[in-house]
């Protein structure tokens, strides 16, 4: 069996890829609108290019009804679910989502501990099994970007740092992340960060 030298394979590989090269130069228009389009449109449409505004400002008071969490940043979203099947269980309105972080995830390898639940009615009942949260109205830098919960918290801290660095301050926990939902399938909602002054 002839054996195929180095100087064959490596032109063999070269016109390969002059090929693959030329079918993607007349392709690529149908390459565009297949692949590259789409992923555009949706992280467009999640928010992913929408500007953040960072402003000081007073927010609060704040009720809410919540679990506490600690493990990864990344697992938050289960219990804040198991929360909302609280309220639903209670048969409570549950207000827009809120996250009080308490520790700084950089600081423990993406770990935190948290306040995880939602905003309650001045006269609504506690659901069994959450407890009782109460922030007092406060100044605050507050960070607001229309975003999907996903995209929306690094866009938020990431303009915010990027405000107090010439101040030569950094972010400071504990901060309160509220997300207001658009009430319709076709919106995106709307993501507050907001940490003390």
């Amino acid at each position: 069996m002839p054996s195929i030298g180095r100087g064959a394979g490596l032109w063999y590989l070269l016109a390969l890829w002059k090929g693959v090269s030329s079918v993607f130069k007349k392709q690529w228009p149908a390459f565009l609108l297949a692949f590259v389009l789409p992923i555009l449109a949706v992280f467009w449409w999640w928010g992913g290019f929408a500007a953040v505004s960072v402003a000081e400002t007073e927010a609060g008071p704040y009720r809410y009804a919540y679990l506490d969490y600690e493990g990864p940043i990344s697992n938050m979203r289960k219990s804040q679910r198991t929360a909302l099947d609280r309220f639903t269980e209670a048969r409570v309105a549950a207000g827009d989502t809120i996250s009080v972080i308490l520790t700084d995830p950089r600081a423990s390898h993406g770990k935190v501990r948290a306040q995880l639940g939602y905003i309650l009615a001045d006269d609504a009942a506690i659901p069994a099994g959450l407890k009782e949260g109460r922030i007092e109205r406060r100044p605050v830098y507050a960070a607001r970007v229309q975003a999907a919960v996903l995209l929306a918290p690094s866009k938020a801290y990431q303009a915010l740092a990027d405000t107090l660095k010439p101040l030569a301050k950094s972010i400071v926990m504990p901060t309160v992340e509220l997300y207001r939902p658009a009430g319709q399938a076709d919106r995106i909602g709307v993501f507050t960060l907001e940490m003390n002054r």
